[in-house]
């Protein structure tokens, strides 16, 4: 049975997530702030971390920087009813799994602790190097994990955006650092890929650096972009047989969703902008 430790200071939000969870089989054990929460982590060993962000005493914030000087490798979800990006890119810095938003749905909630207890071996780390709102700045492991975990807390900052170019933006995202890990990472999570992200009045920017020797168009058969004529799924069967995932979708799609995609030189970085209504 997996060992959730559950804090928050809200009794009723306490409660609710005690019963959601213990219904799901779950061993839950609860501390009403960070201070009751450390005392516990030193007693016990728990599979996973459930902690609210703004709590008396010691915050989910700083407790979640002593988890981290511990490095015994509790993944940590944070859930808040303070979602700004601010609070998001700061839980990042300090190593949270995923986040969740209160009023918490219980079917997310058990999705995602299920995807963070059975998750393989410990997360590996997410350096931040700028995390002001409009310039986010990431060091990446080349694992498909992160980034699905990176996805998931940068498409909250463009919360503020039509939902078409928020899915948009979103999938381009999800393609190019998906390739970036696969094709220049080779899986490696002992390689980096790094990602900016920019936003401006009239635009959003990406840049994704991975650390390969590039590529040519010539050499991707594994994307829809180099089908033969007539062959519309032959890339899909190339994926299958590398190993890779089935789902890619390719460079068309892609140049499809954004209005600007650029490679440098080596095709070892790419900037991709979506231009916005002022």
């Amino acid at each position: 049975m997996k060992k959730i430790l559950v804090v928050e200071d809200d009794v009723t939000t306490r409660q609710f997530l005690r019963g959601t969870l213990k219904g799901a089989g779950y061993s839950i054990t609860v501390a009403a702030n960070g201070r009751a929460a450390i005392d516990r982590l030193k007693k016990d060993r728990y599979d996973l971390v459930l902690t609210d962000i703004w709590m008396p005493r010691v915050n989910g914030f700083e407790l979640m920087a002593w988890m981290r000087r511990r490095a015994d490798g509790t993944r940590v979800v944070v859930l808040t009813s303070d979602d700004t990006p601010e609070t998001l890119l700061a839980a990042v810095r300090e190593q949270a799994y995923h986040y969740i938003r209160k009023p918490v749905d219980p079917k997310e909630l058990l999705g995602l602790v299920e995807s963070a207890v059975t998750a393989r071996g410990a997360a590996p780390p997410i350096e931040v190097v700028s995390a002001i709102p409009n310039w986010v700045e990431l060091i990446v492991p080349c694992d498909l994990e992160v980034a699905l975990r990176i996805t998931g807390f940068l498409t909250h900052l463009k919360a503020d955006l039509p939902p078409e170019v928020r899915e948009q933006v979103g999938q381009a995202f999800r393609e190019l650092l998906n390739n970036a890990i696969e094709w220049g990472g080779r899986l490696d999570p002992n390689q980096k890929v790094r990602i900016s992200y920019l936003r401006a009045r009239r635009m959003l920017l990406y840049r994704i650096a991975d650390p390969g020797r590039g590529f040519r168009f010539e050499e991707l058969e594994h994307s829809a972009l180099v089908n033969p004529p007539g062959e519309p799924t032959k890339h899909l069967e190339v994926r299958e047989q590398k190993g890779l995932r089935p789902g890619g979708f390719g460079l068309l799609l892609v140049k499809a969703m954004v209005d600007e995609l650029l490679y440098n030189e080596a095709q070892n970085e790419v900037v991709f902008i979506k231009y916005l209504d002022s």
